[in-house]
């Protein structure tokens, strides 16, 4: 790969949990506030957020973006929803209060390795999820518009007969 596509790929990312958030909702009003996980979500303000070991709900909010296993991670947080994309998983949850803020998340794919995560620590720039499917992830926090700069850099063994990516088409303008 090349390293424009790899950065691509950390937009690409971060874009998809972005639209996982804002565009998978439901607009269902009837089942909120119903059920037995009606008053288990943490969401920033809500005064649920700070029952864990340091960990604010609140803090949690943004979009984290990094590697594991070499593999692009990221996972975005607002009001409490979670979008998390990791290899070939999409994700979507809710930030909960378990004794401990957690991150419960269902994936498209039926993968268990991101289901739920605890908060190993988090100071606003770092963040360390836990995950019960074994994964450990250490993530940056991205700033608006801007990646992180303190990604690893590609390794500089990669074979010289990559495949080139294809030229794409002009979106038409409105």
């Amino acid at each position: 790969m090349t390293r424009f596509a790899t950065t691509g790929g950390v937009v690409v990312a971060a874009l998809a949990a972005a639209l996982t958030l804002t565009a998978c909702g439901s607009d269902d009003d009837g089942a909120k506030g119903s059920g037995p996980d009606a008053t288990s979500s943490a969401k920033p303000g809500d005064g649920q957020g700070s029952t864990g070991p340091g960990v604010d709900a609140a803090a949690l909010e943004g979009t984290w973006v990094g590697l594991t296993d070499g593999k692009n991670v990221t996972v975005s947080i607002t009001a409490g929803k979670v979008a998390l994309v990791a290899d070939k998983a999409v994700c979507q949850g809710d930030v909960k209060d378990m004794g401990e803020v957690m991150l419960a998340l269902k994936c498209t794919d039926g993968s268990t390795d991101r289901t739920m995560a605890s908060i190993e620590s988090n100071d606003g720039e770092k963040l360390v999820l836990s995950w019960d499917g074994g994964v450990k992830d250490t993530l940056s926090k991205a700033e608006q518009g801007k990646l992180p700069t303190d990604l690893p850099s590609l390794p500089t063994d990669l074979p010289s007969d990559l495949p080139t990516l294809p030229e794409m088409p002009e979106l038409p303008s409105s």
